[in-house]
């Protein structure tokens, strides 16, 4: 990659940063203007994208578990939700082939169909990289848009194998029954390859040489075989910290992606208006989603959350256009007019995820008539009981304080995460732990319509300093008298915690090495007594 374009890029993408815009946007802003300097994508940039989506895909397997899949929101939400936009959008496109505009000229149904599915699709690298920003992964609305994503993608592999005419071969039959059988063989590697390199090695050798590598061989996207080799390890133990060595590498190819879509074409007039066009009905997708999610009995909030996460086109879209474009079924000039709308939605979904919680508080009056009367089990209100202390955030750090305020206080004591899975690890523990977002202001009203003076101290462990300031800031908001202790990574996150008015902010980076002096005191000490005693 020349040191133009990554200059290019890490300018732009740090100016809009200072704008609270997702650095994705500045690297596709950089992929334009690299392209009006007449600059080319390239085989190295393709695989250097094709690397990041590959390691993006495995590191979605190694956190969702497959029974999510089964999730009528998910399965059927999907389903639902891409038929009705492919209807309703190619019965657009046919009735503005009438228009004389020569980009919806050649349309009839077949093509109006093709291009509607391949507008179907939102993006699974926005989406991922939002809700990782925001420390979302793991909350409902996060799992129920990933969900939804890996469904469309599934499909998406489904057709583009279908289209093509290449039928995998005999041994793909053989393929998935084979790694089954091999599946214990690599937990067991993963559980001897330790913390380091050798475990950032193996991750990378099961995502592109046995995930991508072994399905392309046999005639299957390369993309699908790492999200399966992911999810086939998602319930080991280390696939977390796995998943979290692996991030800085897919964050870095990432970057490719992101600016070859910007280099994926020369715009014309033409395309540009259509595109800003696609760009303006997206947030019909949106609507949809959040109608079709609150009919599961979701709530308003984790609906809306959920829709305006897959607020976007995708690349898969430029995926499937692409190939009708090879196949001559489609102008190649639709893949200019994708990659431009799909950039636009970029750009504009991305303030709207950053502000997806403030836009909901504003109108959550008007979007809660559209509730059903019963809730889906994951999204049920939540009752901290006679708790007087509350660890919001239960990863190693707050269940080690967790442990230790049990320890001093008793059994007032109470554990929030919005993990399912970790909730109910953590109750077979003993420890009591409830399922709740933080970020949600559903769940402080719950916490604020208990007994004036109950809950003492809140201790905020989240693992995103965004998500316990955002916290802290609903805390004292809403004239909560209680104690705030929360954790920080740097410094500065210190400065700016203390700002929005927390009792005390523990930066466990600076402040581990104190306490691992403590410790090590305390123990030379009891080392020099029973020496004495012994003496």
């Amino acid at each position: 990659m020349d040191p133009l374009w990554i200059s290019i890029a890490f300018v732009l993408g740090f100016a809009v940063r200072q704008v609270a815009l997702p650095p994705l946007v500045g690297f596709l802003l950089a992929g334009f203007i690299l392209k009006a300097l007449g600059a080319e994508g390239g085989p190295f940039l393709e695989e250097i994208a094709d690397l990041g989506v590959l390691l993006l895909l495995f590191c979605i397997g190694l956190k969702f578990k497959v029974k999510s899949l089964l999730q009528p929101e998910i399965w059927a939400g999907t389903t639902l939700h891409m038929a009705l936009i492919v209807a309703l959008f190619s019965g657009a496109l046919l009735m503005l082939s009438g228009t004389g505009i020569a980009l919806f000229a050649p349309l009839d149904l077949k093509r109006a169909l093709l291009v509607a599915f391949a507008l179907s699709f939102s993006s699974t690298v926005f989406a991922v990289k939002v809700l990782e920003e925001k420390a979302e992964m793991a909350s409902f609305h996060g799992r129920v848009a990933i969900g939804i994503l890996i469904m469309q993608d599934i499909l998406a592999v489904i057709f583009l194998t279908a289209s093509t005419g290449k039928l995998p071969t005999f041994w793909a039959l053989a393929l998935i029954p084979l790694l089954i059988i091999l599946r214990p063989v690599m937990m067991r590697l993963m559980e001897g390859s330790g913390h380091g390199e050798l475990m950032i090695l193996f991750g990378l050798f099961l995502s592109l040489v046995v995930g991508a590598g072994g399905f392309e061989m046999v005639g299957l996207k390369p993309d699908l075989g790492a999200l399966i080799i992911g999810i086939m390890l998602a319930n080991h133990s280390k696939a977390g910290e796995l998943a979290d060595h692996l991030m800085g590498f897919k964050d870095m190819f990432l970057v490719g992606f992101f600016l070859s879509i910007g280099l994926s074409g020369q715009p014309t007039w033409e395309a540009l208006a259509v595109g800003a066009l696609l760009a303006v009905v997206m947030p019909l997708k949106v609507v949809l989603f959040f109608l079709l999610l609150t009919r599961f009995k979701l709530r308003a909030r984790t609906s809306t959350l959920a829709a305006l996460s897959l607020a976007n086109y995708s690349e898969f879209g430029l995926i499937v256009a692409y190939l009708g474009a090879s196949l001559g079924w489609i102008d190649s000039s639709w893949l200019v007019t994708i990659a431009i709308a799909l950039s636009l939605t970029f750009i504009l979904a991305a303030p709207l995820n950053t502000h997806a919680q403030a836009l909901y508080n504003r109108h959550a009056d008007r979007l809660k008539r559209f509730e059903t009367r019963k809730r889906h089990p994951e999204d049920t209100p939540i009752d901290p009981g006679d708790a007087e202390i509350v660890v919001f955030g239960m990863g190693r750090i707050g269940t080690s304080a967790y442990d230790t305020m049990v320890a001093h206080h008793g059994d007032v004591v109470i554990g929030v995460d919005f993990c399912l899975e970790n909730v109910e690890r953590l109750k077979t523990t003993g420890r009591k732990v409830i399922l709740g977002d933080p970020t949600d202001p559903d769940f402080w009203e719950r916490i604020r319509s208990q007994e004036d003076g109950q809950v003492k101290m809140s201790v905020l462990a989240m693992p995103k300093n965004a998500a316990n300031l955002a916290a802290v800031k609903y805390l004292r908001g809403h004239d909560f008298k209680n104690v705030i202790v929360t954790t920080a990574n740097y410094e500065d996150q210190v400065a700016e915690l203390q700002e929005a008015g927390v009792d005390g902010a523990f930066d466990f980076r600076t402040e581990a090495g104190i306490g691992l002096a403590e410790k090590a005191h305390e123990i030379l000490e009891e080392h020099l007594i029973r020496r004495q005693r012994t003496d």
